[in-house]
């Protein structure tokens, strides 16, 4: 029997920067609604979008997209997603975890992080790192550095590895918000105390490095743009104008 895989959205609607996020209109459809779709397109067993809002809810279901309502005092949206697996009790062994604010990411990049998580059963979790450029990244850009057989070292806001005077630039990696989980590796993840270094960095990814969990990291040349802010937004709309130009 193959593993049943689910893609978990987490969405909310307050925001610090950009309240309202999710149902923010990208070529005249909700944020919400492009990220479904790409998700909708790999090949996930199931796609849901995990909130506690019902304007949320009631944007995904006219679209004809699932939603669960969940708690709304979770912690991470990690908690989220895992409060939304147990509701539809699905017998779900693999859970992948695309951002709510992500309206470009490739299917393709869903589907990678699916076949790793099914081609390695030994995996706890996974997620996805491309290459950045130490000049524009600033820290709401995470960076990850990885070891050679592919496992987190660390994932930092600040710039690492560190470039000393002298030092051989080997590159920094820019960390993708998409993650694989093992559905055992996501209930004890979420079990977890919140740790020393995730309360230091604002990072919950490092509440698994902290207590002895694996995270595998796939490299990608791929591109995306998340939306953080209303600027991010009208980038996302350029980029959607310039893709269908080139389509015809």
């Amino acid at each position: 029997m193959s593993d049943m895989v689910a893609v978990v959205i987490p969405a909310r609607y307050s925001s610090s920067r950009f309240p309202g996020k999710p149902l923010a209109k990208l070529a005249g459809r909700p944020m919400i609604q492009h990220v479904y779709e790409k998700a909708a397109a790999s090949g996930a067993d199931v796609v849901l979008v995990a909130t506690d809002d019902e304007r949320i809810r009631a944007a995904v279901e006219a679209f004809g997209g699932r939603a669960v309502m969940t708690r709304s005092d979770h912690p991470s949206g990690t908690d989220r997603i895992a409060e939304a697996v147990r509701l539809t009790g699905l017998p779900v062994d693999i859970v992948i975890n695309v951002q709510g604010d992500e309206p470009l990411i490739p299917t393709s990049v869903i589907d990678e992080l699916i076949g790793i998580m099914k081609a390695r059963p030994e995996l706890e979790m996974g997620t996805v790192a491309v290459p950045g450029n130490r000049e524009t990244m600033t820290e709401n850009n995470v960076k990850v550095v990885f070891g050679a057989d592919g496992s987190a070292l660390y994932f930092s806001r600040s710039m690492i590895p560190f470039l000393r005077q002298g030092g051989a630039d080997g590159g920094v990696w820019l960390h993708w918000g998409i993650y694989s989980y093992r559905r055992a590796a996501l209930e004890r993840f979420v079990a977890l105390p919140p740790g020393r270094l995730e309360c230091c960095e604002k990072l919950e990814q490092l509440r698994a490095l902290e207590n002895g969990m694996k995270i595998h990291v796939h490299t990608s040349d791929l591109t995306s743009i998340g939306v953080d802010t209303p600027a991010d937004l009208a980038a996302a709309e350029r980029r959607l104008a310039e893709e269908a130009q080139a389509n015809g």
